[in-house]
């Protein structure tokens, strides 16, 4: 049993954002149900690469769920939400707003009263209001808007998307804590509540130090390439057999970093005495670390420099990364059949998350579920004939 065993889940959310949020829930015991337009979730046709008809961007957040496609647009199709709801603890969604309310579903005309202890949560662009509330939001575009690419890339490049989506998965994990507070909080109050929980709002949040800066100081953020704009050496460095990371937070690693590259006596320097010494003095600690490191081989020095306390790490790509032996060792590959996806990062010594399924095809559980829900198989095959109900995705 996982530690969420026992929560159901309606998860009526495409992409990414509102589906990494229920896969965590999932990985750790909640049943998901993924509600699916009749024409699926976008992002089963992401690709290549596809793997038995299952595009890699939707393997990767929607393991461990069951898949139904229903037409929520027609009356009989918000039946059959109502009727999955009665035994629901999480109704998650990622519409437009106002678009639950135009289908006769929403939350403080309709489910508040009829499911109390539901809990709700939209993940939106906006926000519901504002000057930019109940526009569509998407990962790149928000990180235009809130900052996000004017911090990132090199200080000639000009503002860089980042390379992984950070403003849908940062999201996604947020409004994972947010059920899982709002469902602490139900077994004081014994009511559920609505949570809205906006790209917008998560990615300003999440982009410290920069905000942190920005609004003690007053100055405008840039980027700094690979480094921090508040600590030095805490940056990329090129060795004589490829990149190695430094980030270096103290001066007793400091110390150590220059004792293990004999350099004995730069730390000494007052031009490097403390950290803010070495950032008013980047470029020089920069050169010198420089010409140390291009002497040296990256592969010997990373193990050398952990064992010292001085935090330093091989720059890999993505595949190296996932072949390494600590990557195995942590059990953060993993299969179910012919899915494989990265493993659950929260250890838990007693209910440990486990993938179960494989991400499901389209609509791979629209009959099961609807008998679990009462409708005789009769009721089934009328609402799939009447394409309320889809068993396979239309060509």
């Amino acid at each position: 049993m996982g530690a969420l065993d026992g929560i159901r889940v309606l998860d009526l959310s495409r992409v990414l954002g509102g589906p990494y949020c229920t896969q965590m829930l999932a990985d750790h015991g909640a049943e998901i149900i993924k509600v699916e337009p009749p024409q699926g979730d976008e992002t089963r046709g992401w690709g290549p690469p596809f793997n038995a008809g299952l595009s890699a961007y939707f393997s990767g957040a929607n393991r461990n769920k069951r898949s139904i496609a229903i037409d929520i647009g027609k009356p009989e199709g918000q039946a059959i939400i109502l009727r999955l709801l009665e035994t629901a603890d999480v109704l998650v969604h990622n519409f437009k707003a106002g678009t639950l309310e135009k289908w006769g579903l929403g939350y403080d005309a309709v489910l508040k009263d009829r499911f109390p202890r539901l809990i709700l949560a939209h993940v939106t662009g906006f926000g519901a209001d504002g000057p930019l509330g109940g526009f569509p939001g998407y990962d790149a575009v928000v990180q235009a808007m809130t900052g996000l690419m004017s911090i990132n890339g090199t200080p000639g490049a000009g503002p860089t998307r980042l390379g992984t989506p950070v403003v849908d998965i940062s999201t996604g994990l947020i409004a994972c804590n947010a059920v899982l507070a709002a469902i602490i909080e139900r077994f004081r109050s014994g009511l559920g509540q609505a949570i809205e929980v906006p790209l917008y709002d998560c990615a300003l949040s999440v982009m410290h130090p920069q905000t942190a800066n920005a609004l003690m100081s007053g100055k405008v953020p840039v980027a700094t390439g690979n480094g921090h704009p508040n600590i030095v050496p805490y940056d990329m460095y090129e060795t004589r057999t490829g990149k190695l990371y430094l980030a270096v937070g103290n001066n007793g690693q400091f110390a150590k970093l220059c004792e293990l590259l004999a350099l004995p006596d730069v730390p000494a320097d007052p031009r490097f005495a403390d950290n803010a010494a070495r950032l008013a003095h980047r470029a020089e600690i920069t050169a010198i670390l420089s010409a140390r490191l291009a002497e040296l081989d990256a592969q010997v020095l990373e193990p050398r420099l952990l064992k010292a306390g001085v935090p330093a790490g091989v720059v890999r790509n993505v595949n190296e990364a996932l072949a390494h032996p600590h990557t195995a060792h942590r059990g953060m590959v993993v299969t179910a059949g012919s899915y494989q996806g990265t493993g659950i990062p929260a250890r838990f010594s007693r209910t440990p998350g486990v993938v179960r399924l494989a991400p499901p095809r389209f609509a791979q559980h629209s009959r099961a579920l609807l008998q679990e829900a009462g409708y005789s198989d009769d009721q089934i095959d009328t609402l799939t004939r009447s394409g309320i109900v889809l068993e396979e995705q239309p060509d």
